[in-house]
C-alpha cells in the first residue's frame, strides 16, 4: 500500500531540503519505489534531486484548456483522433513524468490562470492518484498554501509535516497551515511539526509557542554548515554525506513517520 508524506511550510524554511533527504532515505534504506511530486510553483525539488523537468502538469492543463477553447466549449475535436480529454491528459502526464534511477519526479508547476479549471483539475487528481498507487512511497513538496493538495494532487495524505524555521513567525505560520489542513478536501492521517535550522537547543519562548500549536514536534533539525558546499554551487542534495547531522536527523524523522498508525 502506498504511503504518502507531504511537507509544507512558508518560503525559506528548508522544507525542500528535508524532502530530498527523506526521499534519499526511502530509496536507499527502505528500498522502495518513490514518486516525488513538486507541488511548489518555485520548483526547487528537481534541482535538489539533480533531475531536469521539461514539462509540468500546469503546462499540460493550460494546453488542454487552449485546445478545447480552440474547437469550442465542450468539444473534443481539437484532441487527437479517438482520444477523450481524460485519455489525452493521462497520456501527457505520463510523458511529463521524469524517470530517474532511484526516484521518479512529477512537477505540478504554476497555478491556474484566469478562468475555470474545475474539470481539468478533477481529471488531474484522478490521474495523479492512479499514478501514485504504483509506488511504495509518494513524497510531496508543497507550497505554504497547500492548494495543490486540495485541488490538483491527491485526496489522501498519511503524514503531513509542517516545517518552520526557529522563529515565532514561522511557528505561527505552521499553526495556520495545520488549521487550514482540516478545511481541505483531503484526508490527513497525522500532522507533525518540524523546527529546522536550529543552532542550539530550542529556546523557551519558541518551545512555548510550539506547545501552543497543539502539534506533535517530530524533530528539531540542526543547522548544518556542510549545506553551503551544496547550496552555493547548486550541487544536488542527494549527494549530501549520510553522516551529516542534517541527514541523520531526517533519518530519525523518517523512521517515526513510517511507524504504524
Amino acid at each position: 500500500m502506498t504511503r504518502t508524506i507531504a511537507l509544507a511550510g512558508k518560503g525559506g524554511t528548508g522544507k525542500t531540503t528535508l524532502a530530498v533527504c527523506l526521499i534519499r532515505y526511502l530509496v536507499e534504506e527502505r528500498g522502495g519505489s518513490v514518486l516525488a511530486i513538486d507541488a511548489d510553483p518555485a520548483m526547487n525539488l528537481p534541482s535538489g534531486l539533480g533531475m531536469a523537468v521539461e514539462q509540468t502538469v500546469g503546462q499540460l492543463r493550460e494546453d488542454l484548456r487552449e485546445l478545447v477553447q480552440a474547437a469550442g466549449a465542450m468539444s473534443a475535436t481539437a484532441l487527437p483522433a479517438g482520444m477523450s480529454k481524460q485519455e489525452y491528459l493521462d497520456y501527457q502526464v505520463r510523458r511529463a513524468l521524469v524517470e530517474g534511477e532511484r526516484v521518479d519526479l512529477l512537477a505540478m508547476g504554476r497555478p491556474e490562470g484566469p478562468g475555470c479549471y474545475c474539470a481539468a483539475n478533477q481529471m488531474l487528481r484522478f490521474i495523479v492518484d492512479r499514478l501514485s498507487s504504483n509506488y511504495d512511497y509518494v513524497v510531496i513538496d508543497n507550497e505554504a498554501g497547500m492548494e495543490h493538495l486540495s485541488r490538483r494532487t491527491t485526496r489522501d495524505v498519511d503524514r503531513l509535516v509542517l516545517v518552520s524555521d526557529p522563529t515565532q513567525r514561522g511557528i505561527a505560520a505552521a499553526r495556520e497551515m495545520a488549521r487550514m489542513a482540516t478545511q481541505l478536501d483531503i484526508r490527513v492521517g497525522k500532522v507533525y511539526l518540524v523546527i529546522n535550522r536550529l543552532r542550539d537547543a530550542l529556546p523557551k519562548p519558541l518551545a512555548d509557542a510550539v506547545a501552543q500549536t497543539g502539534l506533535d514536534l517530530l524533530a528539531t533539525v540542526p543547522e548544518d554548515p556542510s549545506m553551503a558546499e551544496f547550496e552555493i554551487p547548486g550541487r544536488p542534495l542527494l549527494q549530501l554525506p549520510t553522516d551529516t547531522p542534517l541527514y541523520q536527523t531526517v533519518r530519525q524523522m523518517a523512521q517515526k513517520l513510517l511507524e504504524p498508525s
